[in-house]
């Protein structure tokens, strides 16, 4: 019989060494990703890049921390439940989200009440406030009220992340949806993961999240790819910093999507579902990470005539 190490079963230590590479690699994109990505492009460097890609980071993973822990809660149904991060991860976002506001104002040279009149910094502006309603209404007694305020700060993201001139409200409505989904396939996947360990098994949990699961990935891939092929010009998938970065984010998608694969598979037979999981969600911060210096790298939408 093999006793269990200082970290526990194997699958245990697979999962730790997961989240340990997990976090090496998001700090390597959020702090390097944009200059590697703009190696050869002949694009101009951007100016506080790895600050404002961490401070994005930072957002993106407070708001699927808090939608996941309200869509988990449904999903947990009866028995013990894991410790709410809601309140600090809402925090974290509202922090992050005055952080960029004010590196806009450090990085344009501009007053604090100057750049609260742009667009940027009124959108900056709402999204602190909303997360920090979030935070007051995850510490309340009904927590879901919190559901209004993130939808608020999906809204100003969305609107922030699509400034063009032509068609904007699809552009907006395509982000509304993808940065909801993946808000929930992370976060709802990290919160299911804390119950079952929580529970000691709990497979039932993990069957209705799959089920959710899949109606989230159908909506990430069909608006992941219409994002794409509106914003992404086929001659500068190679040649522009922002190409290079989604393919990576695609590469990453596709070997997330395996992950996924596997985890239902091994759930269905009845086996060991939760270590690809546990990778998974690794992996998933990883993405995160890329999706947050996608919104850091200059959009190829004005670089091309």
């Amino acid at each position: 019989m093999t006793l269990p190490g200082p970290f526990g079963t194997p699958s245990r230590l697979t999962a730790v060494v997961a989240v340990i590479v997990a976090a090496a690699a998001v700090l390597a994109v959020v702090l390097l990703g944009a200059g590697i990505a703009q190696t050869g492009t002949g694009e101009l460097r951007i100016p506080a890049a790895g600050t404002t890609a961490l401070l994005r980071f930072l957002v993106l993973a407070g708001l699927a921390v808090q939608v996941g822990e309200l869509a988990g809660g449904r999903i947990a149904g009866a028995g013990p439940r894991p410790r709410a991060f809601s309140v600090p991860a809402a925090l974290l976002a509202a922090g992050a989200s005055a952080g960029l506001l004010i590196l806009l104002a450090a990085v344009s040279g501009l007053s604090l009440p100057v750049v609260y009149g742009l667009r940027e910094g009124r959108l900056l502006l709402v999204t602190a406030n909303a997360f920090l309603l979030a935070a007051l209404c995850a510490a309340s007694r009904r927590p879901a009220l919190a559901v209004a305020p993130l939808a608020v700060a999906v809204l100003s993201e969305a609107l922030r992340a699509h400034p063009e001139p032509t068609t904007p409200a699809i552009g907006t409505a395509l982000t509304v949806v993808h940065l909801t989904g993946a808000s929930l396939w992370c976060g709802t996947l990290l919160y299911v993961l804390r119950t079952m360990r929580l529970r000691r098994g709990g497979r039932e949990v993990l069957a209705r999240y799959a089920r959710m699961a899949a109606v989230v990935y159908a909506a990430l891939a069909v608006t992941g790819t219409v994002s794409t092929l509106r914003r992404l010009p086929l001659d500068a998938v190679l040649t522009s910093a922002y190409g290079r970065v989604l393919l990576v984010k695609l590469l990453l998608f596709g070997g997330v999507s395996l992950l996924a694969l596997a985890a239902r598979t091994r759930m269905l037979a009845g086996g060991d579902a939760e270590s690809p999981a546990r990778v998974e969600v690794a992996c998933l911060g990883v993405i995160t990470a890329v999706s947050a210096l996608l919104t850091v790298v200059p959009d190829p939408h004005w670089l091309t005539p």
